[in-house]
């Protein structure tokens, strides 16, 4: 059966934990009861899949749902711990969106005016991301994303880029989020990087905003990846998948 979120006022991913919630107080689950999958749940409410991602997380934080790695995600409980649902914030997915938007223009007016100086910078940046303290990689991307805003001489661009950011320090949906990347073990991906100051270097907006898109879209996809929950039936996807071409090849 297809459903359609409440269009009232507020972050769509809240309205889909909202949505999931009133299943379980109304009995449409119980306890230990396995949710759809992920696809099925997009498919159901006619959103993507991390804004399912970001909705689960929410509900996670109330301790309504326990995500179970290769298995699925089950409820936990019909109530939120302490009575009531955690104050929502600003959703990973719907965060690094912005910064999408954001700092590939950013990026884009960085190059035609970066120095050879602020060039070498972001390349000492890239090398500290690989460091093997994942803290440390984790605030050498920080900056280096800082310093591009710089790179502009344009205040409001530097602000809103650190505002960003802030907003993921702040954000208890991306703490969460952030844990379980680390638990995952990933780290900023430096190659990337360094593709975005060879297009700097080369003094080309285009190439400069482009890459920064791609950049932040990718990372959207790497987050996807590390917290996948569902690698079993993404597994038994693929597989019948070849076994259609297969059958279509013979």
């Amino acid at each position: 059966m297809s459903m359609t979120p409440s269009r009232a006022e507020g972050r769509l991913y809240e309205r889909i934990a909202n949505e999931i919630r009133l299943a379980l107080g109304t009995g449409r689950y119980a306890v230990g009861d396995r949710l759809p999958s992920e696809r099925d749940l997009a498919q159901q409410y006619g959103v993507s899949r991390p804004t399912i991602r970001e909705a689960i997380i929410a509900l996670e934080l109330d301790g309504l749902v326990e995500v179970r790695t290769n298995s699925g995600v089950y409820v936990a409980s019909l109530q939120p711990q302490g009575g009531k649902p955690t104050e929502a914030d600003v959703g990973p997915f719907e965060l690094l969106e912005a910064r999408r938007i954001f700092e590939a223009e950013i990026c884009g007016l960085a190059a035609q005016m970066i120095t050879d100086e602020q060039i070498a910078r972001l390349r000492e940046l890239t090398g500290e991301m690989e460091s093997e303290d994942l803290l440390r990689a984790e605030e050498a991307d920080r900056e280096f994303h800082l310093e591009i805003a710089r790179i502009t001489q344009n205040s409001a661009m530097e602000k809103t880029v650190s505002m960003l950011w802030e907003a993921r320090v702040n954000s208890p949906q991306y703490a969460l989020l952030t844990e379980k990347v680390r638990a995952a073990g990933v780290a900023p991906r430096v190659s990337e990087h360094r593709r975005i100051v060879a297009a700097l270097a080369s003094r080309s907006a285009e190439a400069a905003r482009e890459t920064m898109r791609d950049h932040l879209g990718r990372v959207i996809d790497h987050l996807l990846e590390a917290t996948e929950v569902e690698a079993i039936e993404k597994a038994r996807a693929e597989i019948n998948a070849k076994r259609r071409r297969y059958r279509a090849a013979g």
